[in-house]
């Protein structure tokens, strides 16, 4: 059986290579990547690298050939080339290769969410469904990760604002839901969805959690979309990341990240780490 990661180099593709070497043979996995050459450097000795990027269709295929089990972390936004052809070239890729089964790393309650952030992960989830693969949808919430500027702004004694109100958002650490697609890769009958989250907390609370790990006094304050946006122009923001920004607060507001599940915590097969631990985790690297 050959498993497959692509994107393979980033934080995440690498967490999960060395988590599926606990159990399979390095022989046996493969590592798809842009640079061969930082490959060489962060991963581990004895896995296959190949490379293929995903605006290259037919590096694609050709790295993908012989691969049983796919896992497809989806792309960062933002490129020359969208990431909705991106995707649909990995997954006519996977098909041409043959491959047995895609995990794809997909964006909470996609079903249901609505903010641009997820438009591209429905349009690939649509895809994978129509492609025939047999198939399993990582819904991952949010990284605590993607909190760090608040973290340390607390850690530092610093005020913060936001503008995400009372919406609430599961956290859990990256390392916790690339081991989970580790986990569902090795499985022999996975789901088709899993929804990965922690437990929901809100700013106000994960401000406190803050307090809690580091003893210091500052305020997370709520406000409104244009105050926020106004704040981060004033930082050096220009206006259209700004609304990104807006964007993904507005998101948060709305409960789209707001997910009760265990399926983190049971394909684990271990509770998640604390809230304080894992801030406390991310404030120390």
């Amino acid at each position: 059986m050959k498993y497959a990661i692509s994107a393979a180099t980033g934080h995440f593709g690498q967490i999960a290579i060395r988590e599926l070497l606990k159990d399979i043979s390095a022989s046996d996995v493969i590592a798809i990547v842009r640079n061969v050459d930082k490959a060489r450097k962060v991963l581990p000795e004895g896995i296959e690298i190949r490379q293929a990027d995903y605006t290259d269709k037919d590096a694609l295929v050709k790295s993908l050939t012989g691969v049983d089990k796919l896992l497809f972390i989806s792309s960062v936004p933002g490129g020359k080339i969208s990431r909705q052809t991106q995707h649909q070239n990995v997954v006519e890729a996977a098909q041409e290769a043959g491959i047995d089964y895609l995990a794809y790393t997909s964006f909470a309650d996609a079903d249901n969410a609505k903010s641009a952030l997820s438009a591209d992960h429905k349009f690939t989830e649509k895809l994978i469904k129509e492609s025939g693969l047999n198939y399993s949808f990582l819904r991952n919430a949010w990284y605590l990760e993607n909190e760090a500027s608040y973290l340390k702004a607390g850690a530092n004694g610093q005020d913060a604002l936001y503008a995400a109100g009372d919406g609430k958002i599961g956290y859990a650490l990256e390392r916790e839901y690339a081991v989970g697609a580790a986990k569902v890769m090795e499985m022999s009958d996975p789901k088709y969805v899993y929804e990965f989250a922690g437990k929901p907390v809100s700013y106000a609370e994960l401000g406190q959690a803050v307090k809690e790990v580091t003893g210091k006094q500052f305020e997370f304050k709520s406000v409104s979309d244009d105050e926020y946006r106004q704040s981060l122009i004033a930082s050096g923001f220009d206006e259209m990341t700004a609304n990104v920004f807006v964007g993904m607060q507005d998101m948060m507001r709305s409960g789209e990240l707001d997910v009760e599940s265990s399926d983190l915590p049971d394909v684990l097969g271990h509770k998640l780490t604390p809230l304080t631990d894992a801030i406390e985790e991310v404030l120390n690297r």
